[in-house]
């Protein structure tokens, strides 16, 4: 590398932001945080951090979400990477974003280092709201809903929101969520066969019919933990 001088070209810097989704009440929910600095003080944002110049994008992610909302040896994958030049008024960063699908049983957080608090929020309402949101977050919000409805259709990525044995009406109610829309009972256990097997165990003490406990098959392409 003689001759090479890296002070004639100008600098950008990477950040990661973090979407953690769960379903509570029903409902698709984000983790979001309130930010305590500049810019976009005390305004609703998604959890992030900027990379460091000897770690991994994936590093970044697994310290971002433990940093701000302390949370940590949950599933993520990279979902998309925006670059607008003008997405943050500080300087020119590109924002690596990554994705996180959480049981609402599993799910424990609190204000990080740069936050003022941590808490869920509801998807749909806060694509459809003018709720002021920091960066061009709203529109990583609304790109990763669309995609989660998306990959729901192909993949297996809708198990990680039901626990580790679930009832198939739990399973086709998640689906439905991330869907946005209602299935036939029918159509829809024939198309999640292939990926679950039957547990011992039936669901008692409730007011509708018992239901047999299912988990997904250990060979049905279960995606990687980080």
């Amino acid at each position: 590398m003689e001759g090479y001088d890296s002070s004639l070209y100008e600098k950008m810097s990477v950040a990661v932001d973090l979407l953690v989704f769960t379903i509570e009440d029903d409902r698709l929910k984000l983790l979001m945080v309130k930010r305590s600095e500049e810019p976009y003080k005390n305004v609703m944002a998604l959890p992030g951090v900027f990379v460091g110049i000897k770690e991994t994008l994936d590093a970044a992610a697994k310290r971002g979400i433990k940093e701000e909302t302390g949370l940590k040896n949950i599933y993520f994958e990279q979902l998309y990477t925006f670059g607008d030049v003008k997405r943050d008024p500080r300087m020119r960063i590109i924002s690596v974003a990554y994705m996180a699908l959480v049981p609402i049983e599993m799910l424990s957080f609190e204000a990080g280092e740069r936050t003022l608090l941590a808490e869920l929020v509801d998807v749909e309402e806060l694509i459809a709201s003018n709720k002021k949101v920091a960066f061009d977050h709203k529109e990583i919000i609304k790109y990763a809903r669309w995609r989660l409805m998306n990959k729901v259709e192909y993949s297996d990525i809708a198990f990680h929101l039901v626990d580790e044995e679930f009832t198939l009406p739990r399973l086709q109610k998640v689906y439905e969520i991330l869907l946005g829309k209602k299935l036939y009972k029918a159509n829809f256990r024939k198309k999640v066969a292939p990926m679950i097997e039957e547990t011992d165990y039936i669901s008692v003490g409730e007011a509708h019919r018992p239901s047999r406990f299912y988990r997904r098959r250990t060979d049905a392409g279960a995606g990687t933990q980080d």
